[in-house]
């Protein structure tokens, strides 16, 4: 009985030793089946480490493809001076807050020029807010003759249409705070008011100037705007005959200045010689740049609307000025790296003509 039983525990024990020798050769089967896949994983795995995918390389001129939104007109008002100031603002397909840029418009001009302007940095992802100054702006000449416009535009080139653009600024800033704090508003939360940028052409570029801490006589610094954190200058000017450097040395933010060969001006007498001036009147404890396309003339940073007898621009200048612009908005608003090394790289020269002239200076990187 006993041997029957020791009998029955041996099969018993030779059937689970066999069961588990045939489940082994199963389970190494398996593994067979999906050693090739492991293979090839480990292999891509010890590629991409020594092979890191490249980031896409900066680009300042890529923008999405669909269209822009239509930008927005409003006419706010200067509670202190009783003063209104029509605005056009173009608003980045963004749902967060996004930093702001001011464009102030030249003399005669209005809110709706250099769209080309607004619509490109708005669609890099930035409030763009074109501001229409009262006594400078189109009303100047509209009205006016033919032959009496010139004289008229002549005649809105005063001290008190300066200081009013001045204010116009603050007067702005005030509002576009006002309305990102309030609840109610379309435009609140929207903003970005810790990164500010200031650009504008010709009038707009002086306006620029003077609250970007340019210093004047008597008045010193008294319109710079502290809130404004970079300014961007399409044709800049000097002070009559004032020292370069003592009106633009006590500068103290990130200052980019465009100009071209041709940019001279009717109204004031201008010369490219006095528009080059005001680089090397910077200080050199900021970040400056200055591009001076070659053959540009002073509409050349306009929309460049053709018009009979008006010489045709060259179609490369305006991919230049969105570029470099573009550029020094990401870097110094966006403390975006790629942004900086772009503009202080040879991809930058690259992509600007062999004779147009581009120079900058850093505190730590003089070229």
């Amino acid at each position: 009985m006993l041997s029957d039983q020791r009998s029955d525990l041996c099969k018993t024990q030779s059937l689970s030793t066999h069961s588990r020798f045939e489940s082994g050769f199963v389970e190494k089967d398996e593994m067979m089946k999906f050693l090739p896949f492991c293979l090839v994983l480990a292999a891509c795995i010890l590629f991409f480490e020594n092979n890191p995918v490249q980031a896409e390389p900066y680009d300042p001129l890529k923008i999405s493809d669909s269209p822009a939104p239509q930008p927005v007109d409003i006419t706010m008002q200067d509670q202190n001076r009783k003063r209104d100031i029509p605005l056009r603002l173009y608003l980045p397909e963004q749902k967060q807050a996004a930093p702001v840029i001011l464009f102030s418009h030249g003399l005669g001009g209005s809110r709706n020029g250099c769209r080309y302007l607004g619509e490109h940095w708005s669609k890099r992802g930035y409030v763009v807010v074109f501001l229409q100054h009262a006594g400078s702006d189109e009303a100047v000449w509209k009205e006016a003759a033919l032959r009496e416009r010139l004289k008229a535009l002549k005649s809105a080139t005063t001290l008190q249409n300066t200081m009013d653009r001045y204010q116009d600024v603050s007067a702005v800033l005030d509002q576009l705070a006002s309305w990102n704090t309030d609840a109610q508003h379309p435009f609140h939360k929207k903003l970005d008011l810790q990164h500010i940028g200031m650009s504008g052409h010709s009038f707009g570029a002086v306006t620029t100037q003077g609250v970007s801490g340019q210093t004047w006589r008597i008045v010193g610094q008294r319109f710079t705007e502290p809130r404004i954190k970079a300014a961007v200058m399409f044709s800049p000017s000097t002070q009559g005959r004032s020292d370069p450097a003592q009106s633009f040395g006590q500068v103290s933010i990130p200052w980019m200045l465009l100009t071209g060969t041709k940019d001279t001006s009717p109204i004031n007498d201008t010369t490219v010689e006095d528009r080059r001036k005001v680089y090397p009147g910077l200080p050199d404890t900021i970040d400056k740049y200055e591009l001076v396309l070659f053959d540009a003339l002073h509409s050349a940073f306009s929309d460049g609307t053709e018009r009979p007898g008006r010489i045709r621009q060259n179609p490369k200048h305006h991919p230049e000025i969105l570029a470099v612009t573009t550029a020094f908005w990401d870097t110094y608003l966006r403390q975006n790296q790629d942004a900086r090394k772009w503009l202080q790289g040879k991809a930058c020269r690259q992509l600007l003509d062999p004779q147009d002239e581009w120079q900058f200076q850093t505190p730590t990187a003089a070229q």
